[in-house]
């Protein structure tokens, strides 16, 4: 177990005896920032290595294999229904838990895919993103003297938003083989101090999937401590070679305690439309409504409509969503092996854990992934990103993202199978 205080880094004995002093070094975005590792020791702000490394691919013409977005255009249908909604003027403000229409399809989703039911009135919430509802939840729930539990490697938001709150970070370590968990790495972590557990299975950055009796062992810990879990299931629909997405709230007792998050942007590639949302207990949203309410208070009005079409949208839409990315995997993980890497297998999400080869002469992973933008022109993510110094992060991996048309990907496989360091 790890875990990071809330604390800032650096204060002087003069700034404890100055409120304001001390203060002004311990503004909520400076804990944000620290939280998420972008803040030097004299209070400069760093941008976010996925803004560092996008640069570099603008800066070299390299393909950008870097950040998780897909260039691939959403369903004709998904597109046409907020095209049609734009011009017959919805284009003001929704209602504050989002349209009627879209809360009833994602519980219809939720009962067709998993046989979850859920009441659209009351048990679901539209929000700008996933990320907005896992900022609302964090911050509805957990505050200064709670523990707000996560996966290590874990998304930055994940720290940034529970620096914000003012909570302490406590990371559960996966570790290889499959970027699972030991059970007594969960025990360790998860005590009376936690308020919160954050889940994210498939994973975002190793694309592994939580195996069932680890995700049993934390319902337990999470009952025996009356934590809420945080479930964040954006790749429900990004699975791969036969395997089935099962929600945290399935799980025996965990329905009652669970927040379920996920969003379009990954399924109907529109990342750029902003509309996510959470489901669970009616008590729980009310609690993540009394803060979202303060952030986005709503948005998205004509994409709202169009998602509730995708999600209505038959079997075969999302199976070959997941075909083609199962296929762009095995083309980046087969080139990669061929450039020399060692490969971690994906599950789930739409990345790659990869080794750089010694022939490559590299340094660390950050060191690696620039050098790789600048010669020969292919960028990554280092899996350091989403850990913490001296975590159990591999210092030397990165992250690559197949999400990405197949000639983009081939060719990057080709450059990368030249290089020569």
């Amino acid at each position: 177990m790890t875990a990071d205080g809330a604390a800032a880094d650096g204060a002087s004995a003069d700034d404890a005896a100055d409120p304001v002093a001390a203060s002004a070094a311990d503004r909520p975005w400076m804990r944000a920032a620290r939280a998420a590792g972008l803040l030097d020791d004299d209070g400069t702000a760093r941008p976010t290595i996925f803004a560092e490394m996008s640069a570099l691919a603008a800066e070299h013409g390299a393909i950008n294999l870097g950040q998780g977005f897909p260039d691939d255009g959403a369903p004709a249908a998904v597109l046409e229904a907020a095209v049609a909604a734009i011009e017959a003027g919805v284009n003001q403000y929704p209602p504050g838990r989002g349209i009627a229409d879209l809360r009833h399809a994602i519980a219809e989703h939720q009962q067709r895919f998993y046989g979850l039911h859920l009441d659209p009135e009351r048990e679901v919430l539209v929000t700008a993103g996933a990320t907005e509802a896992l900022a609302a939840s964090i911050l509805a729930l957990a505050g200064p003297g709670d523990d707000v539990v996560t996966l290590e490697p874990f998304y930055d938001a994940y720290a940034a938003v529970t620096g914000l709150a003012g909570a302490r970070h406590v990371t559960i370590p996966l570790s290889e083989p499959g970027f699972q968990p030991t059970a007594a790495a969960i025990d360790a972590a998860i005590t009376a101090r936690t308020r919160v557990i954050v889940l994210n299975s498939p994973h975002n950055p190793t694309g592994s999937m939580l195996a069932p009796e680890h995700v049993d062992r934390i319902v337990a810990l999470a009952a025996r401590h009356d934590a809420v879990i945080v479930s964040d299931e954006v790749y429900e629909h990004l699975v791969y070679d036969g395997r089935r997405h099962v929600p945290v709230a399935i799980h025996p007792g965990a329905a009652e305690r669970t927040l379920t998050i996920s969003s379009a942007a990954k399924t109907f590639a529109v990342t750029g439309w902003k509309i996510g949302w959470v489901t669970g207990p009616a008590a729980l949203i009310d609690a993540v409504i009394g803060v979202k309410q303060w952030l986005t208070y709503v948005n998205g009005a004509p994409f709202q409509g169009a998602v509730a079409t995708g999600l209505r949208m038959p079997d075969d839409t999302f199976a070959a969503v997941r075909a083609t990315l199962q296929h762009r995997r095995d083309l980046l993980a087969a080139g990669l092996v061929e450039a020399g890497f060692s490969i971690s297998p994906t599950a789930g999400s739409y990345f790659i854990v990869a080794e750089p080869p010694a022939a490559f002469g590299l340094g660390d992973a950050a060191s690696s992934a620039r050098a790789l933008a600048a010669d020969p022109g292919v960028v990554s993510i280092p899996l350091s990103a989403f850990g913490r110094p001296g975590g159990p992060v591999s210092p030397t991996a990165l992250r690559f993202a197949f999400c990405k048309p197949e000639a983009s990907i081939a060719e990057a496989a080709r450059r990368l199978q030249q290089y020569r360091g």
